[in-house]
Formats: structure tokens, C-alpha cells, sequence
């Protein structure tokens, strides 16, 4: 396979038709090597449009659809000065994506495995302005408050709803951006701060994603 024409098919079949416009973006998205990210078992669906297991578990961590993750990117409008929050590193793609245009990127994981492959990708793409944390689940949702505030907070993956000690660990006007609800179709949802209690909001785009491990659930009524 060519990567390079699989990786221009992708950008221009798959991408731009998913209202991806901004120039920088799909730049980004030309030049970041995409495959790279990808376990080696599954590199023939780096630039397919599905979501690609990274464990053994076909049910567990994904990394999205690539016109998803450049959808959220064009969103969040990263400007180079900067700091941002990921939740869900997984393969550590939207975090380098999100490092091109950042001052500094911290990313969240919980799971040593995907953190180490992480690591080991953005070093081998020369991305130094990442640091991946290890965490414990339940610590996902409480965000990363010792490093907080932050222009940009991403939750790579869904959550029933976004926990309100996230939304407070952004800048005013600063953007959060996440895969809402449950299935059978989920919202992806830009939230910018607004005031000391106000957040403003806004649906972006129907989509599905697995969940992140560590978020609440709804209750259930039970009678």
C-alpha cells in the first residue's frame, strides 16, 4: 500500500466531506504520519474509515474514525500559546495532532500499555511538547487540577455526561470538546467557558464512541 496516496485518499474522500475546511488542520492531518500511531497488527486500517482496537480486546480503546478526530481538532482551534488537556490518550495520535498546534499537551491514561505505546510513538515522531501521565481510572474524570487552568480540554472517547470539575478546569473562554450521551447515537459537544458558573454549549455532529473508563453512568430507576 502507498501510504501516501491511502493518506491523501483519506484527507479528501473521508475528511473534507465531513466539513473539515481549515486549511491548517488538513495540513496537519498530511503531514502527521497517522500509521505510525497504529498497532502493527492493525496498520492496514490506519486510513480507514473505522475505528481501529488498539488492545486485543476488540471492545475496549479505539482510536476514532480519522474524520472524527479532525473534526473535533478543526473545533477546539488550538492556538500555539496554548495548554491543553487530553482525557484518553490511547494511541497518542490526537495528542500529537493536538501538540502541532499547542503550546503544551498533558494526556491522561489508564492503562500502562497504551501509555507506554503512546510515549514510544510521539518519541519516535519527534513530539516533545506531550506528557503522557499514568493515571488510575477514576482520576480521568477528575481531570489534572494541580496543572489546571487549560485553553483546551478533549475527552478522546464518550462519557454520559462531563463531569462539572472538568468544565471548571477551563480558562474563561476556554473549550472543551466531547462525545456525549448513549447509544444507539451519541453528540460530539463543544462546551466554552462563559463566566465563573456558565458554560455555553453546542452539538456538533452525531457519532458513537467507546466509552471512557472511569466516568459515571446514569442511574436506573428501579421500581
Amino acid at each position: 500500500m502507498n501510504n501516501e496516496i491511502a493518506r491523501f485518499n483519506m484527507i479528501e474522500q473521508q475528511i473534507r466531506p465531513w466539513e473539515v475546511l481549515d486549511s491548517a488542520v488538513l495540513e496537519l492531518l498530511a503531514s502527521v504520519r497517522r500509521e505510525d500511531f497504529v498497532p502493527p497488527a492493525r496498520r492496514a486500517l490506519a486510513f480507514v474509515d473505522t475505528q481501529v482496537p488498539l488492545l486485543d480486546d476488540a471492545a475496549g480503546p479505539c482510536m476514532l474514525e480519522p474524520k472524527v478526530e479532525a473534526r473535533l481538532l478543526q473545533e477546539l482551534q488550538v492556538q500555539r500559546h496554548e495548554k491543553v488537556l487530553e482525557v484518553g490518550t490511547g494511541s497518542g495520535f490526537m495528542a500529537a495532532l493536538l501538540a502541532h498546534r499547542a503550546m503544551h499537551v498533558f494526556t491522561l491514561e489508564c492503562r500502562p500499555a497504551l501509555a507506554q505505546m503512546a510515549r514510544d510513538s510521539l518519541r519516535r515522531n519527534g513530539v516533545v511538547n506531550v506528557t503522557v501521565l499514568d493515571v488510575k481510572a477514576e482520576e480521568g474524570a477528575r481531570g489534572l487540577p494541580a496543572e489546571a487552568p487549560f485553553d483546551v480540554i478533549l475527552l478522546s472517547g464518550s462519557v454520559a455526561a462531563v463531569p462539572e470539575a472538568l468544565l471548571r478546569q477551563l480558562k474563561l473562554g476556554g473549550r472543551l470538546a466531547a462525545i456525549v450521551g448513549g447509544l444507539p447515537i451519541m453528540q460530539a459537544r463543544l462546551y466554552t467557558r462563559a463566566g465563573d458558573d456558565a458554560w455555553s454549549q453546542s452539538d456538533l455532529f452525531d457519532t458513537v464512541a467507546p466509552r471512557l473508563e472511569g466516568f459515571g453512568e446514569p442511574t436506573r430507576f428501579r421500581f
